[in-house]
């Protein structure tokens, strides 16, 4: 594991974002098992600074998330001279559904496009956030084709910036990952006091 392998680590990270956490903190054991575990998966959090104060959150908090993705669908188009992609995506929040369809200059943008589509009639504040950046990593590339991905989206909403990640042998799956995250650190991220001064 990386310079995260130890409860003194989540308590460090954890406290510089704001959180009461120690070693008597009844989650902790979880927190740590939990990173362990997706980390073998090719997560990797240190790049990851949204991702990993949602993880937090959630164990520290037992709450549900804001909203959930129910399906989605991407695809392309061509006419041999120009493409076009598509996203369709069906969201929930709180029982009510929405079901939004966006294009794109390709599919992680049309993606993005519906989502944020969908979430902006209950989440009016995520306006704000754009993504600023895209990379994405193979983990293990001996795999070829079927190798594992490991995407890192950055957003900012024009005062702070965070990044958040996806892991899956499929790359939009990977992206849908890392998309969430992103729209969820940005409705909570006033709740993130010194996330503005922290760097992962």
């Amino acid at each position: 594991m990386s310079e995260l392998a130890g409860k003194s680590n989540i308590i460090m990270k954890a406290r510089e974002l704001g959180f009461d956490v120690s070693k008597e903190t009844p989650e902790l054991n979880a927190m740590l098992k939990k990173v362990k575990a997706l980390e073998h998966e090719g997560y990797e959090f240190e790049a990851a600074d949204g991702s990993l104060a949602l993880l937090i959150r959630r164990a520290l908090r037992h709450e549900e998330k804001p909203f959930d993705v129910e399906s989605y669908h991407v695809s392309m188009r061509s006419d041999g001279r120009s493409s076009v992609c598509e996203a369709t995506v069906k969201v929930v929040v709180a029982g009510d559904h929405a079901h939004t369809v966006a294009e794109g200059d390709g599919p992680v943008n049309a993606l993005d496009g519906a989502l944020r589509s969908a979430l902006l009639k209950f989440y009016p504040d995520l306006a704000s956030v754009r993504l600023t950046d895209y990379k994405v990593r193979i983990v293990n590339s001996s795999s070829g084709t079927a190798a594992v991905t490991r995407v890192l989206i950055e957003s900012g909403d024009g005062t702070s910036s965070w990044t958040t990640i996806g892991v899956h042998e499929n790359i939009i799956e990977a992206s849908l990952q890392a998309l969430v995250d992103s729209l969820e650190f940005g409705l909570k991220r006033k709740e993130f006091q010194t996330f503005e001064n922290v760097r992962i």
